[in-house]
């Protein structure tokens, strides 16, 4: 697990364009350690804005949530190895064959390329909708049955999935709200420190610093508070 506040850091792209996102990641990139690319801003910007992110020296987490029939997210799943990103996300609900589908095909176009394959992380609920917490364990347990070694919850169950899954899984936390931020429309949020120190290994954090007057400071405060909890253990 990493101790380094800017490695565990990972900024939404929230934005309309490939200006406005290139903008935001130079902007905040000496304490962000990836760049989360989601539906609105790569169907604007299409596969050439992670090209240009990564040729800028960028991690890049894809998030489109792949949920489909096993073979066409098994074809997504080596396009998005192919196009070089760190971390991509697929639904579990699409089941233990379409998980194990697009496991094997980003280890077998990664093994063609001569890469290291990216970290596929399954997503559980959804932040901004209730959920129980054992729903969350459940999906993200059968998600691991499955090979996956990486699980998107929100900070509220990063504990229970940390006793869950063990030490080596990746957890990322969307749904994260520095204490100076509003909630906006996530409904099972926390601080940084909180998530970090209930076991998250990466936490999302979008509008407090894209919408912030100044998104370099807000990066840094933000990198500040999980260095703290992680200095805390």
């Amino acid at each position: 697990m990493t101790t380094n506040g800017r490695d565990s850091l990972i900024l939404a792209l929230d934005v309309a364009t490939e200006a406005e996102a290139l903008e935001l990641a130079a902007a905040t990139g000496e304490h962000v350690g990836c760049m989360k690319v989601g539906l609105r801003l790569f169907t604007s910007a299409g596969p050439g804005l992670v090209r240009r992110l990564r040729t800028e020296g960028h991690r890049v987490f894809l998030d489109l949530k792949f949920h489909d029939i096993p073979n066409t997210v098994a074809d997504a799943s080596r396009a998005a190895t192919a196009l070089g990103v760190d971390y991509f996300t697929v639904h579990t609900p699409g089941g233990p064959e379409m998980l194990k589908a697009s496991l094997e095909a980003a280890w077998d176009e990664a093994a063609r390329l001569g890469t290291a394959p990216p970290v596929i992380l399954a997503v559980t609920v959804l932040t901004s909708l209730p959920a129980p917490e054992s729903e969350v364990v459940r999906r993200a347990a059968a998600a691991w049955e499955a090979g996956i070694r990486g699980v998107v919850a929100s900070p509220r169950e990063a504990r229970a999935l940390r006793e869950t899954l063990g030490p080596e899984a990746t957890i990322v936390t969307p749904g994260v709200r520095p204490s100076w931020a509003a909630a906006d429309d996530q409904r099972r949020v926390a601080t940084p420190a909180d998530a970090i120190s209930a076991g998250a290994t990466h936490i999302v954090v979008g509008r407090p610093i894209t919408t912030a007057d100044e998104p370099r400071e807000a990066a840094r405060r933000v990198r500040e508070e999980i260095e703290e909890a992680h200095s805390r253990g």
